[in-house]
């Protein structure tokens, strides 16, 4: 069948979210986690990815796989989605991505978006915002494996490209869609390798959402304008929408990964109603002896009640860790132990899992050895909700680490014992 899109997502989290609000507009939106085997009949199709932090070579080679995939499925398009602060290093991943879609497309300028307004992230004049700071001088700063210091997306993206980087600024935007197509038009008349789009608000979104759409030019964003961009090509091509899929039933366990006060904050709220417990990443025990100690410390409490297992912790132990093992080191030992025992949990009878952090998400999914899952349109707790396909079906909650209020993974709960018709 031709299909309208295929999204590469840089992570779990982000996928699920697009897909979810796709979902809720009548769109079917697989989420696939492999390119092998067969894509199911859908307009658009979304891949979630690891590609935000692994080194350059290794993210254009997955990247690769799936846009291979898409392409002989039928899709028209290929589009890349990044998170809303557009984070990464400063050799990658976003800027080495556009290149590649713009070289397999043969296309410039590539048209890119970053910032999330509902969510309280921002970019104007190129600079990024992240809940009214700079993004520089907000939480962000602390991430273990892309600490943003640079607000400037423009000047920051021009070290990952060789190719020029010009600003699309709010003030253009608000002067409507043709104006904005004829300064791409003379940006491509200079042979601009991109095109940075400010998202100031939701109606930039939405001008930007119709230049891409009518332009037919590649598209590497957050997930405002990739959700509305992939809606307006979706419903054009859409071929009929399909029942969501109904939560599973089973004992729950929550795995944390993320760092920082946000996710501390939820696992404190956590904790005062059912057990949690945190792990030492710099236990003298290792990796293996910290696997053991939490499978064995949940095999008492499965099925009793929600548990929650968890490495997170704040910037000064996020130092120590990262002291002793090394920036990616630290991250990638907390995502091993945390997958086996996602692993060992579900060997143990756990059908539900609520992950918090992005990396951490990927991680589960891949030690569960999760192919495909079909996610749910957002409901009160937004999106990430999602359940797997396969013999044994599980159910998952993917949030991203520093979004959600205090009491989100208690209400994640309820929500899919709700789900489950408990």
């Amino acid at each position: 069948m031709q299909r309208a899109l295929g999204i590469v997502a840089d992570d779990f989290t982000g996928a699920l979210m697009v897909a979810g609000y796709l979902e809720g507009a009548g769109i079917h939106c697989p989420v696939l986690f492999r390119p092998e085997g067969e894509i199911p009949p859908a307009a658009v199709v979304m891949a979630g990815t690891r590609t935000r932090t692994v080194p350059v070579a290794e993210a254009l080679a997955e990247l690769g796989r799936f846009t291979d995939a898409f392409l002989q499925a039928g899709c028209r398009r290929v589009a890349y989605k990044a998170c809303a602060t557009f984070d990464s290093t400063e050799d990658g991943n976003i800027g080495p991505a556009a290149d590649y879609l713009a070289d397999r497309a043969g296309q410039r300028p590539v048209l890119m978006s970053a910032g999330f307004p509902r969510f309280g992230t921002t970019v104007h004049q190129g600079y990024v915002f992240y809940r009214g700071r700079l993004v520089s001088e907000s939480i962000k700063r602390f991430d273990p494996l892309t600490p943003m210091s640079d607000p400037d997306l423009v000047r920051f993206l021009g070290r990952q490209t060789p190719h020029r980087i010009a600003l699309l600024n709010h003030a253009t935007l608000r002067s409507g869609v043709d104006a904005a197509r004829a300064a791409i038009e003379a940006f491509a008349a200079e042979e601009t390798g991109h095109v940075f789009l400010d998202t100031t608000d939701d109606g930039d979104v939405e001008t930007a959402a119709e230049v891409a759409a009518s332009m037919d030019r590649v598209v590497v964003a957050s997930d405002p304008l990739i959700i509305a961009y992939a809606t307006r090509l979706g419903q054009a091509m859409q071929p009929g929408t399909m029942p969501a899929p109904r939560l599973v039933d089973g004992p729950t366990a929550v795995l944390a990964g993320s760092v920082g006060p946000v996710v501390l904050a939820q696992l404190a709220a956590f904790s005062a109603e059912h057990p949690c417990l945190t792990l030492d990443l710099l236990d003298p025990a290792g990796e293996e002896g910290l696997i053991s100690t939490a499978l064995d410390w949940a095999a008492r409490r499965i099925g009793t009640a929600p548990l929650a297992i968890s490495t997170a912790t704040g910037p000064e132990g996020v130092a120590t860790v990262q002291a002793a093992f090394g920036r990616v080191e630290a991250a990638r030992r907390a995502e091993r132990i945390l997958g086996a025992i996602a692993k060992g949990l579900r060997d143990r009878g756990v059908r539900r899992f609520i992950v918090a952090g992005g990396e951490t998400s990927g991680a589960v999914v891949d030690a569960l050895d999760i192919a495909a899952v079909r996610a749910l349109p957002e409901g009160p707790l937004g999106t990430g909700f999602c359940v797997s396909t396969g013999p044994v079906p599980l159910s998952l909650y993917l949030k991203p680490g520093k979004l959600g209020a205090d009491d989100i993974l208690l209400r994640a709960v309820e929500a899919m014992n709700q789900g489950s018709g408990r």
